[in-house]
């Protein structure tokens, strides 16, 4: 009996407990977004927004984190969009930690997504996933809304290459 309330006391504790935030994750604001997506870099920036609660999100994530292994000169940034929903960023804490996320992933705090998407994209209805690719140096831009399959964000970056 000692044995199983130990054990459920434990459960309880690990379960309740609140995750670290992991070290590529920060809670970032509109304002300081904005100066991420504008600031001076040698590399190309691929910007997705996703959310722990959408699925074609979580499929495509594999991809994303294998260009961010492999492309040194490619910036991944994973733009979470769910402290629209849950300001409390636990659940997405934990979430990284369970896939084991490598890329830099930031939670956006921005209320009412409506009344800023089309800042980050004119095209932008706002569903998710969508991904949104930089080249600071010749200031091309692509931007899909929708899952990723395999081969295409290779073919966005060769086009703003």
């Amino acid at each position: 009996m000692k044995k199983i309330l130990w054990f459920v006391v434990m459960s309880l504790a690990w379960f309740s407990s609140p995750a670290q935030a992991p070290a590529n994750a920060r809670i970032v604001n509109l304002s300081q977004f904005t100066d991420l997506m504008s600031r001076p870099s040698g590399n190309i920036m691929v910007l997705n927004f996703w959310a722990t609660w959408c699925a074609p999100c979580i499929q495509e994530l594999p991809l994303l984190e294998q260009l961010n292994k492999s492309s040194p000169d490619v910036d991944v940034l994973l733009v979470s969009m769910d402290l629209d929903l849950d300001p409390d960023p636990e659940k997405v804490y934990r979430f990284i930690a369970r896939r084991q996320l490598r890329s830099e992933v930031l939670l956006l705090n921005a209320s009412d997504p409506n009344s800023w998407i089309g800042r980050v994209e004119p095209s932008w209805s706002g569903a998710l996933p969508a991904t949104l690719v930089i080249n600071p140096h010749t200031g091309k831009r692509i931007f899909v809304e929708g899952q990723l399959k395999e081969g295409e964000l290779e073919k966005m970056l060769a086009k703003v290459r």
